[in-house]
């Protein structure tokens, strides 16, 4: 069996002056300047954009553009700007959540577990697996332009599992986090496209940034530093993202304002259910 060192219980969250950005004490990831990860929950309305004035003329009238925040840089920044808004200000300077539930409080001290983590990849499977059979099966002709984009993380998972077990750890059936989340995504993706899309940007960037944050800080704490196949792409994650980014935006580029959204509105429950999962680690 590979050894498995753990950290001291009372090493705290941030205790690391020179580690930024810091993964925040509720554990909703902070994130990169383009990226991010979970947050709990909140009520978000979204902004109302002050119109440009415009001159009435006795032959014409020019009838204003109603500007999106992130807009002009393409959907993706709209989702982006929406994604920020629901994190802290202590996760992300552009963030305006304010925490109101007592669950929401900063957690003392960081302590994952082994048991919490297996609980937690386990989740994050099942969730990877439906997500990238909704689109293998592309019940809609848009899913099929995200098959194969190097962002799949569903065989990674399974290399990291079987290591475990391999390790002597018993590989438990998914929870209830994971199990409503995969069955929600189901729901939507036969009937929602422009939701389901929301769901698959944010829980693929989301990794992508702070989710290899938290995995870091995991790996430091109980693996020993290992680092799972989950953190780690085939080529330039950098493009790989970005070649999405192009996707999406041309995907949505069909959409018509309602559509849109549709999409951004349903950020609050991509993060309600990412954020459940997320929690096991330390349960």
């Amino acid at each position: 069996m590979a050894s498995l060192t753990s950290i001291s219980q009372s090493h705290t969250l941030l205790k690391k002056p020179n580690f930024t950005p810091s993964i925040p004490h509720n554990l909703s990831s902070s994130f990169t300047p383009r990226d991010f990860l979970f947050s709990k929950t909140q009520s978000f309305k979204l902004p109302q954009m002050a119109s440009r004035s415009y001159v009435v003329s006795a032959s014409t009238t020019e009838t204003p553009r109603k500007r999106y925040p992130g807009g002009a840089k393409g959907f993706v920044e709209e989702m982006r700007f929406v994604a920020m808004k629901l994190h802290t200000k202590e996760q992300a300077k552009e963030g305006e959540k304010e925490v109101k539930q007592p669950e929401e409080h900063s957690v003392p001290k960081w302590e994952p577990s082994i048991d919490g983590y297996l609980k937690f990849l386990v989740d994050s499977k099942l969730v990877y697996d439906t997500l990238e059979s909704i689109i293998d099966k592309a019940a809609f002709p848009i899913y099929a332009e995200f098959r194969n984009t190097g962002l799949e993380r569903s065989e990674k998972l399974a290399k990291d599992l079987q290591w475990f077990e391999e390790q002597g750890y018993a590989i438990r059936e998914p929870s209830s986090p994971g199990i409503t989340y995969a069955e929600y995504l189901k729901e939507i993706s036969d009937k929602d496209p422009q939701a389901f899309i929301c769901h698959f940007y944010n829980t693929y960037f989301a990794h992508s940034a702070g989710g290899r944050m938290i995995g870091k800080k995991v790996a430091q704490q109980i693996l020993n530093n290992r680092e799972l196949e989950f953190y780690k792409w085939d080529g330039d994650l950098s493009q790989l993202l970005q070649n999405v980014r192009d996707k999406l935006n041309k995907v949505a580029e069909s959409w018509t304002r309602d559509e849109k959204n549709h999409c951004l509105e349903e950020t609050e429950k991509s993060f309600k259910h990412s954020g459940e999962i997320l929690r096991l680690i330390l349960s």
